[in-house]
Order: structure tokens, then C-alpha cells, then sequence
């Protein structure tokens, strides 16, 4: 069972209809007590990096999301701001610490070339085709990006990546931890590869 994490920041209602899609057991919560009883858990984001940090503190979701996913190893994948989220800092609206779980920092796009910011709309992805988030995804499939900042994390740490105007993160994964900038969930074919590839991720932990 999944647990998709709701705290103001998410469209958790297009990630449900994506795992309901793909036969996934899952329940929308903003109670930390549910997470203990999860086998997965996914932080949908939207929004600003501040008010996200803001609203996952005020819920007193930290904690509880620390011990299950760092503690417990519990399957973890963040979407968007969700994946922004875990890095060390941000200097979105002045600088904001996040949850650290990533040695990475959240800086403001600037793409070479005069390209529109923020980045909206379809882009390709390159996959490390050693990641088991690549299975049955095809090179440089297209998946939908919506943001202005991005995050800069050690280069083992990146899955995936775009190019706008220089070379963009597009999925990170460390250990149990999986995340992506751009929206599975609004990316058709190509992103419910991508859930399912994480629902047969969770389905091994």
C-alpha cells in the first residue's frame, strides 16, 4: 500500500488516477500515523520550495517521513517540488533549508540562449540505462517538465537528465530514494512507465 502525501503542495488527485491506473493499492494522507502502516510513500509538489518546507513541518510530517524512508528504507519517490524538497537548501524566496536527504542545492533556472523561464511543457529525458526506473523506456522519451528552479546534486546521484539550455537533473535516486523533476503523471505513455517502474521497485523492497 502506498501512501500518497498530502499537505497542501500536491496534485495528489493526477498521481491517484495514474497508480489507480496501473492497478496500485494506494490512500491519500496528511496523517503521519499512516505513513507506519505503508510500504511506499510519494510526495507529489507544486508550488513554492518555501512554502512546501513550510507546510510539511506545520503537518509534522519530517519526522515520521525520516523514520520510515532513512530509518526504515521504505520506497520514497518525490515529484517536482517533491524531489526540490530533499535537497540541502534553496534559494527560492531568500534561502530555505530543505530536508537534506540529497547533498544538493535548488538554484533559480538560467538557461543559455534567452529560454523561456520557467520551463514548461515537453522535453526529452536520457535515462542511465543501468537505473531499474529505465526499464521499457524509450532513449530521449519525452516527458512534461513545469518549473523555475532545479536542482544541482553529485552527478552519481542523477538517473536521468534534460537538456534546456545546458544539462538539467531529471531523476535522482539514492538507495530507496527516487525522484524526478518532471510530472509522471502528466507525462501520458512514458510517464505511467515510469510509476510502474516504481510500483515493481516497491513491489521487491
Amino acid at each position: 500500500m502506498i501512501v500518497i502525501i498530502d499537505c497542501g503542495i500536491g496534485n495528489v488527485g493526477s498521481v491517484a488516477h495514474a497508480l489507480e491506473y496501473l492497478g496500485g493499492k494506494y490512500f491519500i494522507s496528511g496523517n503521519r500515523k499512516d505513513f507506519e502502516s505503508a510500504d511506499a510513500l510519494v510526495l507529489p509538489g507544486v508550488g513554492a520550495f518555501p512554502a512546501g518546507m513550510k507546510n510539511l513541518r506545520e503537518f509534522g510530517l519530517v519526522d515520521e517521513m525520516e523514520k520510515q524512508v532513512l530509518i526504515n528504507k521504505k520506497p520514497f519517490m518525490g515529484i517536482c517540488l517533491g524531489m526540490q524538497l530533499l535537497a540541502s537548501d534553496s534559494t527560492e524566496g531568500g534561502f530555505n533549508t530543505g530536508l537534506g536527504w540529497i547533498e544538493g542545492h535548488v538554484i533559480s533556472l538560467s538557461p543559455e540562449g534567452n529560454l523561456r523561464v520557467p520551463h514548461v511543457g515537453w522535453n526529452d529525458v536520457k535515462f542511465d540505462r543501468s537505473s531499474c526506473f529505465s526499464h521499457n523506456i524509450d532513449e530521449n522519451a519525452h516527458f512534461y517538465f513545469d518549473h523555475s528552479f532545479h536542482l544541482q546534486c553529485d552527478k552519481s546521484l542523477a538517473i536521468a537528465t534534460c537538456e534546456y539550455g545546458g544539462t538539467l537533473v531529471a531523476a535522482i535516486q539514492r538507495e530507496n530514494i527516487f525522484a524526478t523533476q518532471f510530472h509522471p503523471e502528466k507525462s501520458q505513455r512514458n510517464g505511467l512507465k515510469v510509476l510502474r517502474n516504481f510500483l515493481n521497485f516497491v513491489g521487491k523492497h
